[in-house]
């Protein structure tokens, strides 16, 4: 799971932000041949358009709508979707490609993605609002919620702070790297506790001690996870689902419960290829539990742009702990294509090539890229696109372009 603040990494890990996944999501994809781009982006989100929003299809040919459909010509994604917000909340969504190579059918408007370490947001929101419930306290050892969990080689929760967890300064190592080529494959319909994937993690050394330097692990956010259900007494799930999805009205953003490996909602199916030139792979079924508190969210581009616009916008958190999650410390050089990001706590800062800066996180799993972003002027634009390996050289790059280009346009 990544985000794109942590792209590089996070092609090399796991349910990506592009924060961060492992070495095996930087295989480009295998093309399957131009496909054709869909003229029929449409009006605002699903069930909750705005009586102010704009159907793309009664405007001329704007220039987001050019990128995408060149997205998907020339970085050969099979699907791309993308929704826009601009500062008064008006939505535009637009898709391209097809929703399914076989069939060649419709990519559906605003349609639900798996999206990967965007969860991470979610779950770092949550722990912010026990800070600001007097619950926990982001520089107590993570020992005080969670005796005795977390030993290892150079690994001991009486050093490692809450806020290390959420910064991904804790050192904890990275358990998806160990897992990434079964869940591609033989591991797919796998069913993973979350007291597995720490099992997995803490089977390895310490990446560095506590607060010494900044590395991507969604170990970290697995922990963060089993605290929330700790301190609340409550499944994660329901937590993320009442605290935030309900509160803001995300009617098209879900928890899958245990087993679920669908997507229920209309969607563009997900594809993975081994290598470029390959054969597509359907990845669209999976068992997501092994990204849990760290990448196991659905949800659709439309969506992800009003949880973040909500969030920066001071409806999650109280203004202390909004202002905790966005104070960054520096993303090492190398780890993203885009100089000078930081990361806050859950939640990433981008520049912008017209000057300014973006927030957001971004997201990889099997089948799917996702890239959100908001601007403190309030616009707001997120990308998704039916694979998380890459079609063409470039391509997550070309991908994030879109965005850039999105919240730049005057």
């Amino acid at each position: 799971m990544t985000d794109r603040s942590a792209s590089a990494r996070s092609r090399r890990s796991g349910p990506r932000t592009r924060v961060a996944v492992v070495a095996l999501l930087a295989a480009a994809l295998g093309a399957v041949g131009t496909l054709p781009a869909s003229g029929a982006p449409s009006q605002g989100p699903r069930d909750a358009v705005r009586k102010d929003s704009v159907r793309e299809d009664a405007v001329p040919k704007d220039s987001v709508r050019k990128d995408v459909e060149r997205l998907v010509r020339d970085a050969r994604f099979p699907a791309a979707l993308v929704a826009t917000a601009d500062r008064d909340g008006r939505a535009r969504h637009y898709t391209a490609g097809v929703a399914d190579v076989r069939t060649q059918r419709k990519v559906p408007v605003d349609g639900q993605v798996r999206a990967g370490s965007n969860t991470k947001t979610f779950t770092a929101t949550v722990v912010l609002q026990l800070v600001g419930e007097g619950k926990v306290d982001l520089d107590a050892p993570v020992e005080t919620y969670l005796p005795n969990l977390l030993r290892g080689d150079g690994i001991d929760g009486r050093d490692i702070k809450v806020r290390q967890l959420l910064q991904h300064t804790s050192g904890l190592p990275e358990y998806t790297v160990h897992i990434l080529k079964d869940v591609f494959g033989k591991a797919r319909h796998t069913y993973y506790e979350p007291r597995d994937l720490l099992d997995i993690a803490l089977k390895h050394k310490a990446e560095f001690e506590p607060g010494d330097r900044w590395a991507y692990s969604n170990t970290n956010y697995v922990v963060a996870g089993l605290l929330i259900e700790k301190v609340t007494g409550r499944p994660l799930a329901e937590q993320l689902t009442k605290r935030v999805i309900d509160r803001i009205g995300l009617r098209h953003t879900s928890f899958p419960g245990v087993g679920d490996e669908g997507i229920r909602g209309p969607h563009a199916r997900g594809y993975d290829a081994a290598r470029p030139g390959a054969r597509l792979k359907d990845v669209t079924r999976i068992d997501p539990s092994w990204g849990w508190a760290a990448g196991q969210l659905i949800s659709t581009p439309g969506d992800l742009n009003r949880f973040f616009s909500a969030l920066l916008g001071g409806e999650l958190l109280k203004p202390a702990q909004l202002a905790q999650m966005r104070t960054t410390v520096k993303v090492p050089d190398g780890f993203s294509e885009v100089k000078g990001v930081r990361y806050g706590l859950g939640l990433s800062r981008t520049p912008l090539s017209c000057g300014g800066a973006m927030w957001g996180h971004g997201g990889s799993i099997p089948g799917y890229y996702t890239y959100p972003g908001v601007t403190d002027g309030g616009r707001a634009a997120t990308i998704a696109v039916t694979a998380n390996r890459e079609p063409a050289r470039g391509a997550f790059a070309k991908a994030d372009a879109v965005v850039d280009a999105a919240l730049c346009r005057k």
